[in-house]
């Protein structure tokens, strides 16, 4: 459960970041237990976010198909629908799949984080938790997702889209979630350059941003399933002990 006392809480602190988000930010918070979805709200919206909560799957599911929401923060363990179908239907959508999902969970395992991260989820927040680090994920993954490019791949043939995060060859397209769309970017931009994790990590994620190197290996494996269907996998090379590197194919 959330250990805090919203009476003690600093709300000063968080009020100070208000500005940056004046535009507000349209946060689906998806939690059964009560008293955790209030105080989510209620921190989130100290923050100066706009927020709605919904505390099972089938509802979730139906705000997501009837609103435009920047961001979901998405429990794990629903009843009905689980939050892992949840967000499984996200990603197959034509419409929703790339909207960010913060996924939260009591289950501390290494791999449920890796299962759930394998699935589709941009970040997760471990149960209990306080509430700065979850606005500062909300904050993290909603920066991601504004990230606009400013450059162009040249004198490759696979070309990127910077205003749908996609990437194509000749008549094949494959829309990407925006951090796979930003890591290969990166590789791309020095094609044979090895570029470590935690290179990736502070350029990619951001340094200010709870990631575990972990989250690298989990998009480049995403990344390799985009590429295949282009036939591309084998761009992306792994460098032992070192990181990644992105190998031009032959034009």
């Amino acid at each position: 459960m959330l250990e805090v006392d919203e009476h003690s809480f600093q709300y000063h602190e968080l009020m100070a970041d208000k500005e940056t988000y004046k535009a507000g930010a349209d946060i689906l918070i998806v939690e059964d237990d009560e008293s955790i979805a209030r105080l989510m709200n209620l921190h989130l919206q100290a923050a100066g976010f706009s927020t709605y909560s919904c505390s099972d799957g089938s509802s979730a599911l139906d705000c997501i198909r009837d609103g435009k929401w920047r961001l979901v923060v998405l429990d794990r363990m629903l009843p009905g629908v689980s939050g892992m179908k949840v967000l499984r239907k996200i990603r197959k959508s034509a419409t929703n799949a790339t909207i960010p999902v913060l996924m939260v969970t009591a289950l501390s395992q290494p791999s449920e984080r890796v299962h759930g991260l394998n699935e589709g989820a941009d970040d997760y927040l471990a149960k209990p938790f306080e509430p700065a680090e979850l606005i500062a994920r909300a904050k993290a993954l909603l920066r991601r997702n504004r990230f606009v490019e400013t450059g162009s791949v040249r004198n490759n043939p696979i070309q990127l889209d910077p205003d749908t995060h996609a990437m194509f060859e000749g008549d094949q397209r494959i829309e990407l979630r925006p951090m796979e769309y930003k890591l290969l970017k990166i590789l791309m931009d020095k094609p044979g350059k090895t570029r470590s994790r935690e290179y990736l990590l502070d350029h990619v994620w951001g340094r200010d941003v709870f990631v575990e190197a972990r989250t690298v290996d989990v998009t480049v494996k995403r990344l390799r399933k985009a590429l295949k269907q282009i036939g591309r996998k084998k761009c992306i090379e792994t460098v032992r002990s070192m990181g990644y590197r992105f190998i031009s194919p032959a034009e």
